[in-house]
C-alpha cells in the first residue's frame, strides 16, 4: 500500500508544479477524491464514489490554455500584424532587448529561416514573460501547414519549424460555368490551389478562351483539414469538362518518378505547347488580317492574339526554349521572344517587365514565368499580345494542330486502366445542379 501510495502521489506531484495558485483548491479537492477511489477495498465502492463524483459540479476545474506547445496561462501575449517594409529587427525593437540580444537573436533564427520571408499583412505572436515586455517565444505562421517557433530564452536562442498534423479527405465537386472556369470555382468556395490544379491539368487540351455559359466541370480531389478547419486542397485525382457537349477527361496517374495528368487513352494530357500564355484570362482580340488599330486609328493586319489580364499577371513560355530576345522598343513596349525548334518561335509583347533571370540566351521551360503582363508600347490597356511563328511566318496558334504526346508504357496500361476505369466512374456519377434557367434565346447544350 506504501509503495502504491508513493508511486501515484509521485505521479501527480510534478502537474502541481507551476499551477496557478487559484487553481489548487479545486484541483486539491479532486485528488482528494481521487485517491479515495484509487485506494477503496471494494470496487462497488469504487463505483459509487466515481458516480458522486460526475455529479461533483461546486468545483470545476480550468484546463490550461496551450497553444503552440506552450502553456499560455504563465504568459503575456502580444500579437500584431506585420506592416508593410518592417522587418524582423522593427519588431524586436519593441521589445525588453539590447542591441546584442537582438543581432544574436536575427543571426539564430537565419539559419534556420530567412526572416526576408515574413509577410506584410501575416500575424505573429510574441510571448513574453507575465507583466513584462522581456520576450521569450516569438511564433509566425507561413502558412496553415506549419508555424515556426523561436525560443529566445536560453543563450543561444533555439528556432523550431513545426508541421502541423494534415488530414486529407476525398471530396468532389462540380458546377457550372457562366463566365470563367476560375470564377465558377471561386464561387463555389473551392480553393485557389484547386482551381490552379485543374487549370494546369486541363491547360493543353480545353480551350478557356471560348467557354460558353452551361460549360460543366467535375472534380476529384483531397481536402486537407487541420485541427478540424479545411485550409486548403491537396492532390486532384481526376477531372472533366464538358465544353459545348465535348467532355475532357484528366486522370492523374503516379509511379515511380512518372507522375501527372492523362486523357483516357493513356496519353500525357501535357502537349508541346500550351494554350495560351496566361491563366484565366480572356481574348480581347484575335488573330486577323485587317483590324482597326485602336492606338493608330487605322486598319491593319493583327498578326497575333491579345489574351487582356490584370497588370501584373505572370506571362507564361508556352513551351520549352532558348530567349533570343528580351528588349524595348516603342511599337511592342518590353518584349520576349522564344526560339522554341528549327520549326516554332513565340513572341509577348507589351510586358510591365521581365521575370528575373530572362535575358538572351536563357533557357525556358514550359510554364516558367518570363514576364509581367503591362501595357507599354502601343496599348490601350494591360494585356499580352502573343504572336506565334511557323517556320519564320506569323500563323494562329489557336487554328493550328500540333503532334500529340506518345503513350504511357504498354507495361503501365493495366494499372493505368484500372485507376481511369475507376475514377471516370466516379466523375460520372456526380450530379451537377443548374445555377440559372436558360433563356428562350441560349442554346441548351448541356449533356
Amino acid at each position: 500500500m506504501k509503495t502504491k501510495m508513493k508511486s501515484f502521489v509521485g505521479t501527480v506531484s510534478t502537474q502541481i508544479k507551476n499551477t496557478p495558485t487559484s487553481n489548487l483548491l479545486s484541483i486539491a479537492t479532486g485528488l482528494v477524491m481521487l485517491v479515495t477511489v484509487y485506494f477503496l477495498p471494494t470496487k462497488m465502492d469504487q463505483k459509487n464514489m466515481v458516480a458522486s463524483l460526475s455529479n461533483l459540479n461546486s468545483f470545476p476545474v480550468e484546463l490550461p490554455n496551450v497553444k503552440y506547445d506552450l502553456l499560455l496561462d504563465t504568459l503575456q501575449t502580444n500579437s500584431a500584424i506585420i506592416k508593410k517594409d518592417e522587418f524582423f529587427v522593427d519588431i524586436l525593437k519593441h521589445y525588453d532587448l539590447n542591441v546584442d540580444e537582438i543581432n544574436k537573436i536575427v543571426t539564430s533564427i537565419s539559419k534556420s529561416f530567412d526572416v526576408k520571408n515574413l509577410r506584410a499583412g501575416r500575424t505573429y505572436h510574441m510571448y513574453c514573460k507575465k507583466n513584462t515586455e522581456k520576450p521569450y517565444y516569438f511564433v509566425y505562421e507561413p502558412d496553415a501547414y506549419s508555424y515556426i517557433k523561436l525560443d529566445m530564452r536560453a543563450i543561444e536562442p533555439k528556432v523550431e519549424i513545426i508541421k502541423r498534423n494534415v488530414l486529407s479527405v476525398e471530396k468532389s465537386a462540380s458546377g457550372y460555368v457562366s463566365a470563367t472556369l476560375s470564377d465558377a470555382m471561386a464561387e463555389s468556395g473551392l480553393s485557389y490551389d484547386l482551381i490552379d490544379q485543374m487549370a494546369d491539368a486541363l491547360a493543353w487540351t480545353v480551350d478557356f478562351y471560348h467557354v460558353q455559359k452551361g460549360d460543366t466541370y467535375k472534380a476529384i480531389y483531397d481536402e486537407n483539414v487541420v485541427d478540424g478547419k479545411r485550409v486548403g486542397s491537396g492532390q486532384l485525382y481526376g477531372a472533366c469538362f464538358n465544353q459545348n457537349g465535348q467532355e475532357y477527361y484528366a486522370i492523374y496517374y503516379k509511379k515511380g518518378n512518372k507522375e501527372g495528368f492523362y486523357d483516357l487513352k493513356g496519353r500525357p494530357m501535357k502537349r508541346y505547347f500550351l494554350k495560351a500564355p496566361v491563366k484565366f484570362s480572356r481574348i480581347s482580340s484575335g488573330f486577323s488580317k485587317w483590324r482597326f488599330h485602336p492606338v493608330l486609328k487605322y486598319g491593319k493586319p493583327h498578326f497575333g492574339t491579345d489574351y487582356a489580364a490584370s497588370a501584373g499577371t505572370p506571362i507564361m513560355s508556352v513551351g520549352n526554349g532558348v530567349v533570343i530576345e528580351a528588349a524595348r522598343n516603342p511599337w511592342n513596349g518590353n518584349y520576349v521572344k522564344i526560339r522554341h525548334d528549327q520549326t516554332y518561335s513565340t513572341q509577348y509583347l507589351h510586358m510591365s517587365r521581365f521575370a528575373k533571370g530572362v535575358r538572351k540566351g536563357s533557357r525556358v521551360a514550359q510554364g516558367q514565368t518570363i514576364g509581367y503582363v503591362g501595357s507599354t508600347g502601343l496599348a490601350t490597356g494591360p494585356h499580352v499580345c502573343y504572336r506565334f511563328w511557323k517556320h519564320g511566318v506569323q500563323v494562329n496558334p489557336l487554328k493550328e494542330r500540333f503532334p500529340e504526346s506518345p503513350p504511357m508504357e504498354k507495361s503501365d496500361m493495366p494499372n493505368f486502366n484500372k485507376i481511369r476505369d475507376k475514377m471516370v466512374k466516379k466523375l460520372d456519377a456526380i450530379a451537377t445542379k443548374r445555377p440559372y434557367q436558360l433563356q428562350s434565346n441560349e442554346t441548351d447544350s448541356l449533356p
